[in-house]
Formats: structure tokens, C-alpha cells, sequence
């Protein structure tokens, strides 16, 4: 044992001595050459640091689609995904020894032969043109220079050409080779080496340079792999010089015919294959989906807005995009790529992406807040647009789920359910009667058109089929705005407000915010859907109802994995009960009677949308909705396993108003989803409300 031990220590003594001469003896003098190298070397072993345990490299998240399978994009700062050594084709491994290290399985960490070869060729030539860095050492000097937790002045100097640095690198290799084994040291080298053309790793280069896995490799190809890390940059055959990526490919293959690894004719024959490059980049971020699916960037790009929300990830969003980028992470969307086709053709039927119309809609699954589909008539692109067209047919704007630029669009009488929820809630029933005359002044303060002396005094679009004693049932059908008003006064506006923020409906415009903020017990128009609102929003409110109250935080994924196959929390879905079950099936009950179903009860006297029962073929609730005008239209439907939202507005120009004619198209459209997204599901019924909650008044209904 103390035989070993002096050997060792023996060893560390020698090639730390002869490390500094290396790299000092022509500058400095032997005394002080001797002095760094016993002075850095009386470290001891345990204070090797932890970034050299576990290196913190950088690796790229992929994001697939439900499936699990199919690609969406990347993310990465460094293209890189770390691969066991039994993925990596043994010819690889040899071709990486024999090229950078052909003593790595008889050295301890530090090459004496080696630091002495180049102490004599760089002595005799004067100047430094042989290096003694073993695979392991190479390995240390990677970590350090690329660990983003050290300052760029403290990466510098983990790579900088000192005699302390050198000697430093030499104790760590000596430090890891007693910790490891040398496959796993030789797995973390081909995991972090740069091959060039921005591939880092082996498993990121076989796919850019030959479009397959490592596991996959030939000679010839893993030879030329090998060759590269010397100099990626310059060898690089794809973006720099072929013929010098051809001589070092030779050099990797003689060294491997030397050190017995490979027979003279196999490396002659895989020396005189052609350079059969076949290139592929592995996507990045939102803009490098793949061409054919163009219509999933809206989803992507929503997906990293949740992401940057997500405390999970990072302290900050910047933080938590750089996670995302560096992380490591398989993560499995909520994209239906189905579904998603299907939306997007309903939506293309409509309006095409050169028209100035936008009809974004979103397919959400109540119970779990997961999306299903994000579609709009647009090219998520960079893309430069005609002159006059700020917003189509190219944009990354988030035209679905709002953010950035977008604040949304007028929800129209989609909002009527908030007021019949607060209603319901504060103790009315279904049948709360009131006789909805063709205008109604209200005690809400207003000025401009809708202003009675100074009283919001809305009026019914259509009198003949809205006039007269209506209850929920009747008014949520036939769309009475009177009704809504007045039912508004009784609970009060600021009831209104809260339970549609309740239910996930942000309010993104200023003037939306300050009004729900300061000024919501007397903001009675909200009821009629004058806030601006998004198809996600809306379609996660009435999910909301879908699941009997509870409510989800709209979820862009299945699954999340990090580097080491370890499940993420916060794939979870984020949900609560908000409402009280009963409420909720009551205002499921009248919201059946806009869709041509009929309620529980008997109740429904006709609706804005009374084809969709019977096209659908299943029960189904929902709502229609129209801003002032006709500026916007906006269509909402939902059965107990999906709700779909789709809204038709300009997003550049609220003022050019779709028209009313778009909405039964929109109607057809929102059906053809909700068949396609349920083909393969039971037909299920919703829940009746009991009839206290139908026929009586009561105390406030709280809680479950």
C-alpha cells in the first residue's frame, strides 16, 4: 500500500514538473518551474470541483407533439444530446483514441511518454509545436471553458497557455481518472467535444455531417469525425476546407492501422471512399418548424411564452429561456398534429392568409387546460410583407393566445356567461324572469354613442325575437342584451368582472385593466364583451363550465423530461375548483340552448346557432357573440370532453368590422372541429343542476 501510494504521488511530482517544462523551459527558470509545479500539486484530491463530476453542458431540448414521436423544433445555444457509449459505434471510439489520445487506456490521466515527446521536439525547435494533453486533460479544459456559471474571464483562464493552468489541468485529469472509469470519461469526452458546423458532440455531429446516429457510423465516417476536433473550425467539410478534412481523415486512419485497431487493407479501403457528406441542421425555436407544418409555429411560439412563466425553470424569464436552451429537456406537447390540421383547414375555408381577417382558434380539453390546437390564417414567418400589410400574410405575433402586440378582440356576447355565472352564484336561479323591453337605461355611467344622459342604455338586435318575460334559459339562447343588463345591476358589474378573470379571461389592453381595476362596479358594457379578449381565453373559460367548475391553467404540454429522464412537475395541469358544481351544470344547462340543444329542463325557446345539435349529433353548449357593429364575431362550443373557441377580427384595424354573414360559416366551421377532435370518443351527456339551482332563490352558492 505505501508502495502504491509513493508511486502515485511519484507520478503527480513527475508530470507536473515536466508539464512546466514544457510549456516554461525556454522563458523561465528551472527553480520556478519546479516551484509552480509542487505548489499546484499540494491540492488535495477533494477539492476537485463538482463542475468536473457533473459537467454542466450545455444540450439541446427537443419539443415533440402529442404523439411523442413527431418533431416540432429545438432549442439550443450548442446542438448537443448527450448519448451513452453503447449508442456510439465502437469504430468511433476508436478513431477518437487513436486521434487525440493512443495511450488513453495506459495512462493514468496524464501521459509521461507524451509530456516528455513534446518536451524534447518543442526544445529543439524552440517553440511550442508539440502538446502533451491526454483525451482526459482535453476533457477537463472543455468543462471549463464552457461552464456558464464562471465568468468569461474566468473561462479564459481555465484555457489559457500558463505553465500553473497546465499543471492544474494535469492534477484534475489525474483527480477524475481515480473518480472514474475510462469509459465514462471517454463517453463525457465525445459527449462535449466541438466536430464543427455547430455540432457539438457526437450525436449531434453523425446527424449533421451524415443524417444519422452515432450508433450508425462507418470507419470512414468515424474517422473523419475524429479528424475534425483538432481544428473543427477550419476542417469543417461543410462549411470550411473538404480536402484538409480528407487529410486528416488519413492521418485518424493511419494512427489506427499503428496502434493495431483497424487491418491495413479495411483503413486502405475506407481511405479511398468518397466524401459522402449528407447534411441536415437540426432546427431551432418556432421559426424552424418543419415547412409542411408552417401552422404549428403559433402553438411553439406560445409554448415558450409559458415557459418563460414557469418558476420551475429559472428566477427570471431570461433564466428560464436559457434552461429551455441549454437544458436538455423531451418534452411532449399537447399538439394534436391532427386536430391541428383539421382546425387549420376549417380555418383556411374561411379567410386565406393574404386577407387582412384573421380567424385564430384554439382547441382546449376541459379538466386538464391542455391545447389541443392553435390555428389562424397566417404564416408564422419573419418574413417581410407587402407594403400596407403590417400583419399578413407573415407574422409571429401571437394572434391566438395574446401577449406582446395583441391584446385580443371584443368577445361580444361570449361574455353574457360571466354575467349569468356571478348570477347564479349570488343565489338566482335558471328561471329568474324579467321582461326585456327593446332598450334598457341602466344606472351605469357612460358617455358616447351608448349613452342615455349619461346612462348605459344598450338595446336587443333583433326586438321582435328578444322583447317580453325571458329567463336565463330563453336570454342566453336568443342572445338578449337587455336581459344581460339588467341581470348585471342585480349581482353588480364588479361581480361580473371578478368571475371572468376568474375563470382565465386576462385582461391584456390598459384601459381593460385600469377599468377592472378602479372603476369595475361600474363598468356594465364588460357584460356585453366590449374587453378584448383571445380564442384561448375564451375557450378556457368555457372549459371551465365543461368540467363542472373547475378550472385549468391553459397547459401547452404532456410531459417533461429533463437531460437525465427525470419527469418535470410542471407538466402537471394547474387546476381548482372556482365555481360550485351546480352552478357551473346550470350555466351549462342555458348555455345549451344558444347551440339548438335543449336543456335539461325543457327551457330553450330557440338560439343564434341552432344548427350545431343536430350536425354534431351528441350534445353540445356553447354561445355566439357579435361587438358593436359586427366589428368582431366570435363563436364558442363545448361538450363535456373539448371546447372551441374562434374569433373573426382585423388585428391591425378594429375598424374594419367583419361583418355579421361570417358567423354561421364560423358556426359550420367550430361543429367540423369539435366532430374531428371527438370521432374516436363515447358520446357523453352533461350533468343536469338540481332544481334549487334551476327554480329556487337562494343564499349565495359557494363552494362545492
Amino acid at each position: 500500500m505505501i508502495r502504491a501510494h509513493l508511486d502515485k504521488l511519484l507520478t503527480v511530482v513527475i508530470a507536473g514538473v515536466l508539464a512546466g517544462l514544457v510549456l516554461a523551459a525556454a522563458a523561465l527558470p528551472a527553480a520556478l518551474v519546479f516551484g509552480i509545479g509542487f505548489t499546484a500539486l499540494s491540492t488535495p484530491y477533494s477539492e476537485l470541483p463538482n463542475t468536473l463530476r457533473t459537467p454542466p453542458t450545455a444540450q439541446r431540448s427537443n419539443l415533440y407533439a402529442k404523439d411523442g414521436t413527431t418533431l416540432i423544433t429545438s432549442f439550443y445555444q450548442e446542438d448537443r444530446v448527450d448519448v451513452p457509449l453503447h449508442e456510439v459505434a465502437p469504430v468511433m471510439r476508436q478513431a477518437i483514441v487513436a486521434a487525440e489520445d493512443v495511450r488513453f487506456y495506459q495512462h493514468s490521466g496524464v501521459d509521461l511518454r507524451g509530456v516528455v515527446r513534446a518536451f524534447t521536439v518543442n526544445k529543439r525547435d524552440g517553440r511550442t509545436r508539440q502538446g502533451a494533453s491526454t483525451l482526459t486533460m482535453q476533457y477537463v479544459r472543455n468543462v471549463l471553458s464552457s461552464d456558464p456559471r464562471l465568468t468569461e474571464r474566468q473561462r479564459r483562464a481555465a484555457t489559457e497557455i500558463t505553465t500553473a493552468r497546465k499543471i492544474q489541468e494535469m492534477r484534475y485529469a489525474l483527480a477524475l481518472e481515480r473518480e472514474m472509469s475510462k469509459e465514462q470519461i471517454l463517453t463525457r469526452y465525445l459527449n462535449i467535444a466541438y466536430f464543427g458546423a455547430g455540432a457539438y458532440g457526437i450525436a449531434a455531429a453523425s446527424t449533421r455531417y451524415f443524417s444519422r446516429s452515432p450508433a450508425e457510423l462507418t470507419l470512414a465516417q468515424a474517422a473523419l469525425l475524429a479528424g475534425l476536433v483538432q481544428s473543427p473550425d477550419n476542417d469543417d467539410p461543410i462549411n470550411g476546407d473538404a480536402d484538409s478534412a480528407l487529410r486528416r481523415r488519413t492521418y485518424v486512419l493511419d494512427r489506427m492501422v499503428e496502434s493495431g485497431q483497424v487491418p491495413p487493407q479495411t483503413a486502405a479501403a475506407a481511405g479511398a471512399e468518397p466524401l459522402d457528406l449528407r447534411p441536415s441542421e437540426t432546427p431551432n425555436d418556432c421559426t424552424s418548424v418543419p415547412d409542411g407544418h408552417n401552422d404549428w409555429g403559433f402553438f411553439c411560439d406560445w409554448f415558450t411564452r409559458w415557459w418563460s412563466n414557469q418558476s420551475a425553470f429559472g428566477a427570471s424569464a431570461d433564466e428560464r429561456q436559457r434552461t429551455l436552451r441549454r437544458g436538455g429537456f423531451s418534452i411532449v406537447s399537447s399538439l394534436d398534429p391532427a386536430v391541428q390540421r383539421a382546425t387549420t383547414e376549417q380555418v383556411l375555408r374561411i379567410y386565406q392568409p393574404t386577407e387582412a381577417r384573421a380567424l385564430p382558434t384554439a382547441v382546449v380539453q376541459p379538466g386538464t387546460g391542455r391545447v389541443l390546437a392553435m390555428a389562424v390564417n397566417r404564416n408564422y414567418s419573419v418574413a417581410d410583407n407587402p407594403v400596407g400589410q403590417k400583419n399578413h400574410p407573415n407574422t409571429v405575433n401571437q394572434l391566438v393566445a395574446g401577449g406582446g402586440a395583441i391584446d385580443g378582440y371584443q368577445g361580444g356576447s361570449t361574455f353574457k356567461l360571466f354575467a349569468m355565472l356571478a348570477a347564479l352564484e349570488s343565489g338566482l336561479p335558471l328561471s329568474t324572469t324579467f321582461s326585456a323591453p327593446t332598450r334598457l337605461v341602466t344606472n351605469f355611467p357612460v358617455t358616447g354613442e351608448a349613452s342615455c344622459d349619461g346612462r348605459w342604455c344598450p338595446e336587443n338586435a333583433s326586438p321582435s325575437s328578444m322583447n317580453g318575460p325571458r329567463t336565463m334559459w330563453s336570454a342566453f339562447g336568443r342572445s338578449v342584451n337587455t336581459y344581460f343588463a339588467w341581470l348585471t345591476e342585480r349581482v353588480g358589474a364588479d361581480r361580473v368582472v371578478e368571475m371572468a378573470e376568474r375563470l382565465g379571461i386576462v385582461l391584456r389592453a390598459d384601459s381593460d385593466a385600469r377599468l377592472a381595476r378602479y372603476g369595475a362596479k361600474n363598468w356594465g358594457p364588460f357584460t356585453l364583451g366590449v374587453a378584448a379578449t383571445t380564442p384561448l381565453d375564451l375557450a378556457g373559460a368555457y372549459a371551465t363550465v365543461a368540467a363542472e367548475g373547475i378550472w385549468c391553467a391553459p397547459l401547452p404540454v404532456v410531459s417533461i423530461s429533463d437531460s437525465a429522464g427525470r419527469p418535470v412537475d410542471a407538466a402537471k395541469p394547474d387546476c381548482r375548483q372556482v365555481i360550485d358544481t351546480d352552478v357551473a351544470r346550470a350555466a351549462t344547462d342555458a348555455a345549451r340552448c344558444p347551440v339548438g340543444d335543449q336543456s335539461m329542463y325543457g327551457r330553450c325557446d330557440g338560439g343564434t346557432a341552432r344548427g350545431l345539435r343536430a350536425k354534431l349529433g351528441r350534445p353540445v353548449a356553447g354561445k355566439t357573440g357579435s361587438s358593436d357593429r359586427y366589428g368582431t364575431e366570435s363563436v364558442v362550443a363545448f361538450t363535456p370532453q373539448l371546447a372551441v373557441a374562434s374569433m373573426a377580427a382585423n388585428p391591425d384595424d378594429p375598424r374594419d368590422a367583419v361583418g355579421q354573414a361570417v358567423q354561421a360559416r364560423m358556426v359550420d366551421a367550430v361543429g367540423e372541429v369539435l366532430a374531428f377532435g371527438l370521432r374516436d370518443q363515447p358520446v357523453r351527456d352533461f350533468v343536469p343542476p338540481s332544481e334549487r339551482t334551476a327554480f329556487q332563490v337562494t343564499g349565495a352558492r359557494t363552494g362545492d
